[in-house]
């Protein structure tokens, strides 16, 4: 493998990776074996046609695609190991060459990691946050535990009320047409959570069980199913249950129940000083926050737009993990909201480019500052790791390679970093 390094405008640059003609042509082999068994030719028995008479009648590229997929990768890889720049972004792949007994070559067009100028971020002014807890925020978080402790009861005597939980069945019709996925039965839905297309709950109040009522909604414009996209729709409903629930009363047998206290007014005194933790603590991230952006805001730096690109698709990623671990896909989210993967996307991309800039710049400042990750702080991170997947200190150690080590020891002097500019910063 050879590698051939261009920069380009606005901190991208192209990779030309070369691939010797012995390497692909082992590539190529392997492409045939995976597909011999998949290609009759007369004569032989499936699988047993050698791969010369296949490319005489099929044609010497029929192995081509395969070959490159099994040869960019790890050429790639060994391009991106030997690239003295810091690629940060995925790379946008073409072919340049891909014929028998000569180099397979194809280029690489990544984003690289820009430069960052510092402007002031010593002494930073932010106004300071009040972190005085009110008695009304102690009553709503006492309101709040009362509804997670809350009864659901069966109700039959009444029609359906904002807040209920439901179930029920439904058809959708467009042009009086029922449309593809428009349909469900015994379908749990809590009116006013909003996870319907808007305006869909709102209709549900007022419905009777096993009563048939009408719900008209008009699809989103972005709507991720193109062909109902801005469409006027009806969905048959029926109630098939409610439920609804009931807070339990406010008293020392309620604290004493979800609490260690025995009377209503330590468990109270309990939740303003919990809320007055959290405070400070959400203080400190908003005080963060703000210095940061104004560092940003005086710093200087290009970002390419492939490495924002780059972020969107992770942040994408990283969201569908967790609502995956609710038992939701990524494209019943999609269904639910009407929400298409590129709307979402662009929904990303301001976050995205402030993530960017705020390691960026904080990158910039742990250089400047000379911060370094000591072998105490790195232990202390592998340590809580340990913890938080419950293994052993050694497994997670074992399970570490260079790369992953110093990523860690990165992310150590980011946080130091993020440290050093709030206390160097200044409350008016």
């Amino acid at each position: 493998m050879s590698l051939q390094v261009e920069k380009l405008e606005g901190n991208m640059a192209k990779l030309t990776i070369e691939v010797s003609s012995e390497d692909f042509e082992a590539a190529v082999e392997k492409a045939y074996q995976k597909n011999k068994n998949k290609i009759n030719i007369p004569g032989f028995r499936k699988g047993k046609a050698p791969r010369k008479m296949i490319e005489k009648m099929y044609g010497q590229e029929i192995f081509y695609d395969d070959a490159a997929n099994y040869a960019m990768p790890s050429a790639y890889a060994k391009a991106v190991d030997e690239c003295t720049e810091e690629i940060v972004s995925q790379p946008k792949i073409d072919v340049v060459q891909i014929e028998a007994g000569k180099p397979f070559i194809f280029t690489a067009e990544v984003a690289l990691k820009p430069e960052v100028t510092l402007g002031k971020y010593k002494g930073v002014e932010i106004e300071k946050i009040d972190v005085a807890v009110t008695d009304e925020e102690v009553d709503a978080a006492i309101e709040k535990e009362r509804d997670n402790n809350a009864r659901t009861v069966s109700v039959e005597d009444r029609a359906v009320k904002d807040g209920d939980l439901t179930v029920l069945d439904f058809e959708g019709f467009v042009d009086g047409v029922a449309f593809e996925g428009g349909k469900g039965e015994n379908y749990p839905l809590t009116i006013g959570s909003n996870t319907f297309i808007p305006g869909f709950e709102e209709q549900l109040v007022g419905a009777e069980i096993d009563k048939e009522v009408e719900v008209n909604v008009t699809f989103p414009e972005d709507y991720q199913a193109e062909e109902l996209a801005g469409k006027p729709a009806v969905f048959k409903c029926t109630i098939r249950e409610i439920k609804e629930k009931q807070l339990p009363d406010l008293d020392d047998e309620f604290a004493s129940e979800v609490s260690e206290f025995e009377t209503l007014a330590e468990y109270k005194e309990d939740v303003k000083k919990n809320l007055a933790q959290k405070k400070e603590e959400d203080a400190k991230n908003e005080k963060e926050d703000k210095v940061v952006e104004a560092i940003v805001a005086d710093a200087k730096m290009d970002i390419p737009e492939a490495m924002i690109e780059t972020q969107q698709r992770q942040m994408v990623d990283e969201f569908a993990q967790r609502i995956q671990m609710q038992g939701i896909s990524i494209e019943q989210y999609f269904q639910f909201t009407g929400l298409t993967r590129e709307a979402f996307l662009e929904q990303a991309k301001p976050q995205a480019e402030k993530r960017i800039k705020s390691r960026l710049v904080l990158e910039a400042i742990a250089k400047a500052e000379k911060l370094e990750a000591s072998e105490d702080e790195y232990n202390e991170e592998i340590k809580s790791m340990a913890e938080a997947y419950n293994m052993d200190i050694e497994q997670i150690k074992d399970m570490i390679g260079a790369f992953e080590e110093k990523s860690i020891k990165e992310d150590i002097c980011i946080k130091k970093a993020a440290d050093f500019v709030v206390e160097n910063a200044v409350e008016k």
